[in-house]
């Protein structure tokens, strides 16, 4: 075999040398391979939309119809909670509960159905780095999540008694994004290990669930016994729907010092272990690779 790079004759007559491939298992992309993420992401991206009425607004309306319910047994004319309508205490809950709920679905989809259908392989085999894979398919749950968001935040905007115009619209995208980023990162968790759907259905029913509706969606946390508001302390999904709420209505339901803060660190903090814990995972290969 000739080892030289190969010659190829052009149109005006000169010979251009053609670069040779890199050897095999030496990295030829040396920098952040921006195109390879952006087309993963917008596949991913794509596959939730192509069946949006099942990902993006059959949520909305069920978590929707949690509004209406909870409003008419519990929202009695003139019934507050930490001084603003029960109504607007509980939207902003409800909206950051199905944003979880759904980034987490999401990304505990993607790496499972290619184990189960066997095409794993196209997820592993392009040349994309493991920062680089876990970054597009987190990019992917967040955008699922910011949409069911603003679908059930346009259908509460137009509900009659409901006011859910944010006091600081920081705080709204800050712990959006970040919850949305936490339940991500677990989803990519539950399908490297998962090896069937049941599986991840039951970290959806025993884990992701509980931990949305023991964090005080529906109810302030002050009001609960000093146990459980311990227990309460400890869900981080708490922080997430207490400074998401915060972004809305400009106060919060906790005795903690400086809450809004305390909440940020915590998420970022839960967001940093789950992250490295996700990249061993990917890293190692365990359960996606033979």
């Amino acid at each position: 075999m000739n080892d030289q790079p190969q010659i190829s004759h052009s149109d005006s007559g000169d010979f251009a040398a053609v670069p040779a491939f890199a050897e095999p298992g030496v990295p030829h992309i040396h920098t952040l391979n921006v195109p390879g993420m952006q087309a993963l992401y917008v596949k991913e991206v794509r596959r939730f939309f192509k069946v949006q009425l099942q990902t993006i607004w059959a949520p909305a309306i069920t978590t929707l119809l949690f509004l209406v319910i909870f409003t008419v047994a519990l929202g009695g004319a003139g019934r507050t909670v930490i001084g603003v309508p029960f109504a607007d205490f509980i939207a902003p809950g409800l909206i950051m509960m199905a944003m979880l709920q759904n980034s987490f679905a999401n990304s505990s989809f993607s790496l499972l159905v290619g184990k189960i259908q066997g095409t794993i392989v196209d997820y592993l085999m392009p040349p994309l780095a493991v920062g680089e894979l876990i970054i597009a398919l987190i990019g992917a749950a967040i955008t699922r999540a910011i949409l069911v968001g603003l679908a059930l935040w346009l259908a509460m905007l137009l509900w009659p008694g409901v006011h859910v115009i944010p006091h600081h619209l920081w705080a709204v995208a800050l712990f959006g994004v970040l919850g949305a980023a936490m339940l991500g990162f677990l989803g990519l968790i539950t399908s490297v290990w998962a090896e069937k759907f049941d599986h991840a259905a039951a970290v959806t029913n025993f884990v992701v669930t509980p931990l949305a509706l023991l964090s005080g969606t529906f109810y302030s946390v002050d009001r609960l016994a000093p146990w459980f508001q311990s227990i309460a302390h400890g869900n981080p999904v708490y922080y997430a729907i207490m400074g998401f709420r915060y972004g809305f209505i400009g106060t919060v339901d906790s005795t903690i010092a400086n809450p809004v803060l305390t909440a940020a660190l915590a998420l970022v903090a839960v967001n940093i272990v789950l992250g490295v814990l996700t990249y061993r995972l990917l890293a190692s290969g365990w359960k996606l690779k033979a």
